[in-house]
């Protein structure tokens, strides 16, 4: 990875995170800046101290991601901040047991469902269940991702639910990475019924 090749993937990223039109897998993480622009910017030195950090582009893919999840605004100094190595290690521990931490989440999520699991998914202008226990972080984004990924609930939240100031924040960062969890969804459905079946 170059500072410019790294720059680009930042600029991508961000994009992807913070605008509703900008997809970055459908663009190929391609933005139009050139190498002139970024040789201008006074940041640029915090591009190449980082290209020297990771040198797979998957892994910077990876480590970029992790800290936006965290803060779409974050900043490329940030980036080289040791709390940005915690984020990226701690993500990496979700993705890499990504079945478990969802089992983990489902229980968490409908534990306290007595009769209807979909008690969690219901909204009449409020937070349903489900939103507040993301929004809270005592379950994993990467869960409640992998739940609308089969459940598809975000546009029903989006119609009924009142706030306007922290529900459009989170749904564009739960589509937006929803595009960078792991999909197999035959195996996450498996996880649910099972714990739906304990219950």
């Amino acid at each position: 990875m170059t500072g410019y090749e790294t720059f680009g993937l930042y600029q991508a990223l961000k994009l992807h995170f913070t605008q509703e039109s900008y997809d970055f897998f459908k663009y190929n993480g391609k933005t139009n800046v050139s190498v002139t622009t970024f040789e201008n910017r006074k940041d640029k030195y915090h591009f190449y101290k980082l290209s020297r950090r990771l040198a797979q582009k998957d892994d910077m893919v990876d480590f970029i991601v992790a800290n936006l999840v965290e803060d779409e605004k974050t900043w490329v100094g940030s980036l080289l901040m040791q709390e940005s190595e915690v984020n990226y290690r701690k993500h990496q521990k979700i993705i890499q047991s990504m079945s478990y931490t969802f089992e983990n989440d489902c229980k968490l999520i409908f534990g306290d469902c007595i009769l209807n699991p979909n008690e969690v998914l219901i909204t009449d202008g409020d937070y349903p269940v489900l939103l507040k226990k993301g929004l809270q972080k005592s379950v994993n984004i990467e869960s409640v991702c992998l739940l609308n990924n089969m459940l598809g609930f975000v546009p029903m939240w989006s119609k009924k639910i009142a706030d306007t100031i922290h529900w459009p924040n989170y749904r564009m960062k739960l589509l937006k990475y929803s595009a960078f969890i792991p999909k197999d969804d035959v195996k996450y459905k498996l996880i649910l019924k099972k714990v739906l079946n304990e219950n």
